[in-house]
């Protein structure tokens, strides 16, 4: 599952200077179990050098929706 946000402006240091650009957010939803693959996926298909890859662990949810969750991935 993946939510796609589109118009997303970025403000970074790159290479000694700030940037700016408009980019898209994807959050991908996934377990603990299938993190590396999607790590490694991302990494080898992202045109950025250096793209954003951060994990926020999910501390509370309905049980439905994080039983679908484990069952789509």
């Amino acid at each position: 599952c993946a939510n796609i946000i589109s118009a997303v402006e970025s403000h970074y240091w790159w290479r000694g200077k700030m940037e700016r650009s408009t980019e898209v957010l994807i959050i991908f939803k996934t377990t603990r179990r299938r993190l590396a693959a999607l790590e490694k996926l991302i990494l080898r298909k992202h045109s950025y050098d250096t793209p954003e890859f951060v994990v926020l662990a999910v501390q509370a949810g309905t049980e439905r929706y994080l039983k679908w969750i484990a069952a789509s991935t």
